[in-house]
């Protein structure tokens, strides 16, 4: 019998918005790979997401896999959907459920992981919300280790990244059978290397996913590792621990960075130790700066407070559907709400849903209906249909984000 796990979602996710604003924990990539695959290679994975992502993780992970709560016939363990996607996760997964003793274990402030017997009965429904208290109220014996990693904020998918690549990118060679095509560099079928293309493989290899397109004088240091249908135009740059998703399109010089699927970097410009979410489009001659002036400790902005990093090279964090005008600067240590525009020097953090040109004297909200129309001249442009699903999802996410626009150190003009 397959080990079956749950990864459930909690109450501590706003501190990594706007990264889980638009899908589940268990998707957000990190070193190339999510945690609902870590887990799917461990047994049966099934998912309690918050209310407003139902929808959407019904149709990309399967309406069947939803937990939905009653009584637990085998057992089962529940993994908080935060755990750092790390490859070295999955064997101790499968261990720890195969082992069959009840526990529970905390990273943190957080139930990370916990083994519930068979036989047990969770309420019905079972939400993302109470998932925490009655894994608690279960009195399940404490482990006293500290058995995963949580990602507990957003930087943290930067800070982690030369740490996992190595082993994620391994368990992605093993995992996938890629062919090793160069010394160094592995490819699946369809892939199209140019013949300029130059490789550099001694700190890690370089991973092309099926159907990749590398163009003339792209240039990589390993480790790297391109996703499906994804392009690298001419003179791309790609220089050490770079995740880039499925069917994006990119170009220009990128370090230490993961790209979601469906964005396009596609002319020159810099982009360094950031995180960027999918349907992004970074305009020609975007680049951030992922090192302060003073070499010191780069510090995030929220609401009310600022969060000490403890890295010294931090770039960007970057929100779904959001935007960059030609040559936009964006300053080292920011946040870019989902679907905002940006434009000219980029030098706080930015609110979802806002039209950002400060350096111009000017921060205005984006209307949720220019953004839904944005949304679907993008989709169309990739061969996608929006649906009311995505449309719902993306109106839940801007009533949610309200409050961020009021709360910023310069109100927006509506």
């Amino acid at each position: 019998m397959k080990t079956r796990i749950v990864l459930f979602e909690d109450q501590f996710l706003p501190d990594m918005s706007p990264v889980t604003l638009t899908r589940p924990a268990f998707a957000v990539t990190c070193a190339c790979l999510t945690l609902w695959e870590v887990a799917s290679a461990a047994g049966e994975a099934s998912w309690l997401v918050r209310g407003h992502l139902e929808k959407i993780a019904a149709r990309r992970f399967g309406a069947a896999a939803a937990f939905r709560g009653g009584e637990i016939g085998q057992p089962t363990l529940f993994l908080n959907a935060s755990v750092v996607p790390d490859a070295r996760y999955a064997p101790r997964i499968g261990e720890l459920a195969d082992a069959g003793r009840p526990f529970v274990c905390t990273a943190g402030r957080r139930v990370s992981a916990a083994l519930v017997p068979a036989g047990t009965r969770a309420p019905d429904p079972l939400t993302a919300e109470a998932v925490t208290p009655w894994l608690l109220e279960l009195k399940l014996p404490l482990s006293p280790e500290e058995t995963f990693r949580t990602l507990d904020h957003t930087f943290e998918l930067v800070k982690h990244l030369e740490e996992l690549f190595p082993g994620n990118l391994a368990f992605r060679i093993g995992r996938d059978g890629f062919r090793e095509v160069r010394p160094g560099v592995f490819a699946a079928e369809g892939v199209t290397i140019a013949d300029t293309a130059v490789f550099h493989v001694k700190a890690g290899p370089v991973v092309l996913d099926r159907d990749a397109v590398v163009g003339d004088f792209s240039y990589f240091e390993g480790p790297v590792y391109v996703g499906p249908r994804a392009r690298l135009i001419e003179r791309a740059s790609l220089k050490g621990f770079v995740c880039v998703g499925a069917v994006c399109k990119i170009g220009g010089e990128i370090e230490a960075s993961v790209i979601e699927p469906y964005t396009n970097k596609q002319h020159h410009g810099f982009l360094g130790h950031s995180w960027i979410g999918s349907w992004v489009n970074l305009g020609a001659g975007t680049s951030n700066s992922d090192l302060k002036n003073t070499y010191g400790e780069v510090r995030i902005e929220f609401p009310h407070r600022r969060v000490d990093t403890g890295m010294q090279f931090l770039g960007c964090i970057v929100g779904d559907f959001a935007k960059s005008a030609i040559n936009t600067s964006i300053f080292t240590g920011k946040v870019i709400g989902v679907a905002s525009m940006l434009y000219g020097f980029v030098g706080s953090s930015v609110p979802s849903f806002c039209n950002y040109a400060r350096s111009f004297g000017q921060i205005t909200e984006c209307p949720l209906e220019q953004a839904l129309l944005i949304q679907k001249r993008m989709f169309a442009r990739r061969g996608i249909e929006q649906t009311p699903e995505d449309v719902e999802l993306l109106r839940a996410v801007f009533e949610m984000t309200q409050g961020e626009r009021l709360l910023s150190d310069e109100p927006p003009s509506l």
